[in-house]
């Protein structure tokens, strides 16, 4: 199994704590990137990845490595802490980046047959809202699933963060794990993914952005092909 782990800031707190945890209990090739470190700019509005393509964006070589190691991985997690109620602007501007990929433009057939965890902490609340932020993004690139998970610590500091609560976080990421370990390999998108492609599809049979319409076309999905099978 492959992992990567996007580290939605560059200190190694709890969140960072968490999601190794979780790598380490999947016992895969791990594979992680912290941001802004890793890459930090920001999405211009310049829309040639839209209308050209990806390419073209002027960040296309930086997140290159980024983007390769999601391809290959086998489970993808993005862990944020929550900044006032939501991801850390980091993330949210990686995420930007990957616009041209949702399903409404030009999603990759690999994600289909991915799993994707969103993990989150604070010391307080705006787990859920953070969460939801980067699990947007997963569920429009068409992941198979996205598991979400968001605790409050409730500490600044991992090495503050009390032994009980370490303990139901262990509980918790061994239950996540055996869950997803059980699932490799054979998981299927959900219902709410495969009636979303299928509004997009018929969009793509007369659709007004070439690039888009194209990709659709030569993938043989505006015909009887589907990502999830030949």
């Amino acid at each position: 199994m492959k992992i990567t782990i996007i580290h939605g800031q560059n200190h190694q707190g709890s969140t960072c704590h968490i999601a190794r945890s979780l790598a380490e209990r999947l016992n895969g090739d791990l594979t992680e990137f912290f941001l802004p470190q890793d890459f930090g700019e920001f999405c211009t509005g310049c829309t040639a990845c839209f209308g050209v393509s990806e390419t073209n964006c002027p960040h296309f070589e930086k997140l290159s490595p980024l983007t390769q190691a999601m391809d290959n991985a086998d489970v993808i997690i993005l862990a944020s802490p929550v900044y006032v109620y939501h991801s850390t602007g980091s993330m949210k501007a990686f995420l930007d980046h990957y616009g041209w990929r949702w399903m409404v433009h030009r999603p990759d057939e690999r994600m289909f047959s991915k799993q994707a965890v969103c993990i989150s902490t604070a010391a307080g609340a705006g787990m859920k809202s953070t969460n939801q932020d980067m699990a947007h993004s997963t569920f429009f690139w068409g992941i198979a699933k996205t598991y979400k998970y968001g605790i409050a610590v409730m500490e600044t500091s991992w090495e503050r963060v009390s032994s009980k609560k370490k303990q139901k976080i262990e509980k918790r990421t061994d239950r996540l794990a055996k869950k997803i370990s059980k699932k490799q390999g054979h998981i299927k998108p959900s219902v709410k993914t495969k009636m979303f492609f299928s509004i997009m599809r018929q969009m793509m049979k007369h659709g007004w952005n070439e690039a888009d319409v194209n990709y659709w076309k030569n993938k043989g999905w505006t015909g009887k092909k589907r990502p999830w099978r030949s």
